[in-house]
């Protein structure tokens, strides 16, 4: 598994409750642009629309050599998910408010390009300073076990 990019602002902003694999439908350019990095998943997120769900905001840069059959870089792009489990996370998120992100944008094996979505409810602002406050000690407790050493 090759990782092409992660959503940390996701992971600030929200508490992940639930998470997805979903496949993605790219078009040739967009594929190129990926396996040089070239995408942005801050403003992301997942909307779903006629039994179907798609990503939206997801900044996959154009192919510079594509020239005339490039992409529009902020096009929606349909995610690849089972009827059953679009149904599933329709209902969640009609019933509790809840928000649906990507987390990920990854190679797998077979080379197939993948997305992990993840069913996420905000974060009040004592949370986040909560989890700065966790990463700032954690970070003291390994610096202090580095130099005991």
């Amino acid at each position: 598994m090759k990782i092409i990019t992660n959503n940390k602002h996701a992971t600030y902003q929200y508490h992940i409750l639930e998470k997805y694999e979903a496949g993605i439908e790219l078009r040739g350019s967009e594929v190129k642009s990926l396996r040089e990095g070239r995408v942005n998943l801050k403003d992301a997120f997942c909307k779903i629309e006629k039994g179907e769900i798609y990503l939206y905001n997801a900044h996959i840069s154009q192919y510079k050599n594509a020239s005339l059959f490039n992409h529009d870089p902020e096009r929606p792009r349909r995610l690849l998910m089972h009827k059953y489990e679009i149904l599933r996370l329709d209902q969640k998120v009609k019933e509790k408010g809840l928000t649906i992100v990507p987390l990920k944008m990854y190679f797998n094996e077979k080379g197939l390009v993948k997305v992990e979505i993840a069913l996420v409810k905000g974060k009040k602002l004592y949370d986040k300073r909560e989890d700065i406050a966790k990463r700032d000690i954690e970070r003291r407790i390994r610096k202090s076990i580095k130099y005991d050493m």
